[in-house]
């Protein structure tokens, strides 16, 4: 299901809490509401639909990909970015990694561990922020 962008701020200034299997639902309508956005959001996390959880959705170089409870376990590179976002207007300064290592579940709640690259892992991080109740 689709669902309404949040614009909230003070909503997605919070800490989201852990997802768990009772979520699945939630990481369908995020995934659904990120392709009907494709045109213009490239990732979104579950908090940018109303929904307090730690879940990400992003476009992994064309493969759709959900992430349960994701975690930055290594950074690589730094360096500045400029970035917009679906619920905030305008773009914004962030600080972002080149390389990151990601911990995540998938589905079936089983953790998965992988270092992602390039714009993949820009998503990544600005989702992850979104977990964090990190405004960008």
């Amino acid at each position: 299901m689709i669902r309404d962008i949040c614009t909230d701020e003070t909503f997605l200034a919070q800490r989201a809490q852990p997802a768990t299997p009772d979520d699945l639902p939630v990481a369908a309508d995020l995934l659904d509401t990120l392709m009907h956005h494709k045109s213009r959001c490239v990732g979104m996390a579950a908090n940018m639909i109303g929904v307090n959880k730690r879940i990400i959705a992003f476009d992994d170089e064309g493969k759709y990909m959900v992430m349960f409870n994701p975690e930055i376990i290594r950074r690589s590179w730094p360096y500045d970015a400029e970035e917009g976002c679906l619920s905030l207007t305008g773009t914004r300064p962030a600080k972002r990694w080149k390389s990151i290592k990601v911990r995540w579940q998938n589905e079936k709640f089983q953790e998965r561990i992988k270092t992602f690259t390039g714009w993949t892992a820009q998503i990544i991080q600005h989702e992850i922020d979104h977990c964090e109740g990190i405004i960008i």
